[in-house]
């Protein structure tokens, strides 16, 4: 995610210039043809071209409003796991006591109790976060694009997963990386857990039920980000959307030089490239723009930054512990000022 006011004119003409180049090259193909050939029947009538343009701005506005729709559901289902990571390590902190135990358990132990419960809260958030970010097959992954999560430290491999190491017992990390759904099982062991606690009376019933009902609520969390991971954008609009693109950004040049072409003033013709190149440059750009927001997990520069997210609730919930060795906050990366 971008945290700066905005993104520079100069960042925004990078990030298509190959786009711009091409149209560039592509218009001044079709107005130095027709200056040489003086051929007639070139340009198009501008017309039914204006009726292309339409529709494909109407096309385009669907597109963005759906990719803006699945990356502000992302963002709330984040915000949704915040708010339940507070109200969960409040219940573990209060809940688990001496008030059923038939033999008092020191502070030390109930403690180390508490921590435990937590920390495997803060290895599922990590966990989750990562296994976001897998590279689907409809995903960006373009030379540019994986030199960017490069950049951005967002470039997935198993190995990464080990960084949640640091909050499980070796026989719980030895569990899970046994698995393929490494943050669903870390809830399963959450719940198993609890019961465990339960039975030894650390926690009653009442409460343990409560604290059931956080661990389905982080279920229920965890499945609906997956289903936005895991689901595409549908390949029909995308698809369509690209191609009309497509074809009303071809035709566009052909159109304009019906517009600019005056045998008394020859000169004219010329401005059909620059007319031609910033039409096309924003309607592409708001193609892109849909484009790269439909998939909010991806590990670019418009995603839900997950990560610094995970690593926020991380800090705010251990703080409720009163830990003090905590790992410091993700800042912006690099120049750009992306939060991952």
């Amino acid at each position: 995610m971008q945290v700066g006011r905005r993104y520079t004119f100069f960042q925004t003409i990078n990030w298509t210039r190959k786009s711009i180049l091409s149209f560039l090259i592509f218009d001044s193909f079709v107005v130095g043809l027709y200056y040489v050939t003086q051929w007639t029947w070139l340009p198009i009538p501008w017309q039914p071209l204006s009726l292309i343009g339409i529709a494909v701005a109407f096309y385009l506005g669907f597109k963005n409003n759906s990719s803006y729709d699945r990356l502000w559901e992302a963002r709330k289902i984040w915000g949704g796991i915040v708010n339940a990571s507070r109200s969960f390590t409040v219940m573990a902190r209060d809940f688990i006591n001496n008030d059923r135990t038939e033999r008092a358990h020191p502070e030390g132990e109930l403690r180390q109790l508490r921590l435990r419960v937590v920390h495997r809260h803060v290895a599922w958030l990590h966990a989750l976060a990562l296994e976001l970010r897998k590279l689907k097959a409809w995903e960006h992954v373009a030379n540019n694009d994986r030199a960017m999560r490069t950049v951005l430290g967002m470039d997935y491999h198993d190995d990464k997963l080990d960084t949640i190491k640091d909050y499980l017992s070796p026989e719980d990390f030895a569990y899970v990386m046994t698995k393929g759904n490494r943050s669903s099982h870390l809830l399963s062991q959450q719940s198993a857990d609890l019961m465990k606690l339960r039975r030894a009376g650390l926690i009653d019933h009442f409460r343990h039920l409560e604290m059931q009902k956080m661990i389905t609520e982080f279920y229920t969390l965890q499945g609906k980000a997956e289903r936005i991971k895991n689901f595409p954008f549908p390949r029909q609009y995308a698809t369509f959307n690209f191609f009309f693109v497509v074809l009303f950004v071809f035709l566009l040049p052909f159109g304009m030089l019906s517009v600019f072409v005056n045998p008394s003033q020859s000169h004219l013709i010329w401005f059909t490239i620059p007319f031609t190149v910033v039409v096309s440059w924003v309607f592409w750009t708001m193609e892109m723009i849909g484009d790269y927001s439909e998939n909010p997990f991806e590990g670019l520069y418009n995603d839900v930054p997950i990560t610094s997210m995970a690593r926020g609730i991380e800090i705010d919930i251990r703080q409720m512990l009163d830990e003090t060795e905590l790992p410091p906050s993700i800042q912006p990366t690099s120049h750009l000022k992306i939060l991952v």
